[in-house]
């Protein structure tokens, strides 16, 4: 599904969504934005042939995340009383963090410019991130009198540590791509030019290997950080059952005693 905001391509395996909204620096607390996602979302989980998602944005900025303009017209998701904008906001752009923690497939940020305020958070809610060298992070909110209200506070500390975390929410300074790097944000830094084709190599890296046990591998990474290790090592157990008794499973064993190239059809 592909719309004016959120446009979807697909090469093979791999899907693209690019944040069409240059003329807004890509922001996505609009509706019609944020209704995107969800939605690209739901159809990328009911398509098991999808193995990998690469997200990027239009133009000079991957997104500034929240509209200025709308915060100072109180507009939308910002206008209303207090008790109004609480429910604006589970009902509005807090559902993008639920919604790509629910994504079952890996997802890789493509980060082509500025990632601000919530732009920042959308880029922490992936599971891989490359940046351009003109690349920039800014867990920015203080520097308007906010607060991280997409779920910044949640997914910072666990990427970076505490204290960077605190560091770039108490600060709103910018990360440079090269400090990012350093900081574990990104895994990868590379020329603009180079950004796409470096996010798709490693999305192919990714769609290579059989999706039934990526899928549950991302999942396993993602509860790990709510979860004792006990807790973990029963999901473990479970997932891997299911694993062993899958196609790809046996296909992966078969090719490897044969010294073959795997086949695998997601069984």
């Amino acid at each position: 599904m592909s719309n004016d905001v959120l446009l979807v391509t697909r090469d093979g395996d791999v899907v693209t969504w690019t944040i069409n909204r240059p003329e807004t620096r890509n922001a996505i607390s609009e509706d019609d934005a944020i209704d995107a996602f969800v939605d690209a979302v739901d159809a990328v989980n009911r398509d098991p042939s999808v193995r990998v998602v690469i997200l990027t944005g239009a133009g000079s900025a991957f997104s500034a995340g929240g509209n200025v303009k709308d915060m100072a017209a109180k507009a939308g998701l910002f206008g209303g009383a207090p008790h109004q904008q609480r429910v604006g906001y589970r009902e509005g752009i807090q559902r993008i963090p639920r919604a790509l923690y629910s994504l079952e497939v890996p997802i890789v940020a493509a980060v082509n410019g500025p990632a601000v305020g919530a732009g920042c958070d959308l880029a922490l809610m992936c599971d891989v991130r490359i940046a351009s060298t003109s690349a920039f992070f800014a867990e920015s909110f203080v520097k308007l009198g906010l607060i991280p209200g997409d779920g910044g506070a949640w997914l910072l500390p666990r990427i970076v540590g505490a204290a960077r975390a605190a560091e770039m929410a108490l600060t709103g300074d910018r990360v440079d791509s090269a400090t990012a790097l350093d900081w574990g944000i990104v895994s990868r830094v590379v020329d603009p030019e180079e950004l796409l084709p470096a996010a798709r190599e490693l999305a192919e890296r990714i769609a290579v290997n059989p999706p039934v046990a990526v899928r549950m591998t991302k999942k396993l990474l993602r509860e790990s950080s709510q979860q004792t290790l006990d807790q973990l090592l029963e999901l473990s157990a479970t997932m891997q059952a299911v694993a062993h008794s899958t196609d790809d499973h046996h296909e992966a064993v078969a090719a490897f005693l044969e010294k073959r190239p795997a086949q695998f059809n997601g069984n």
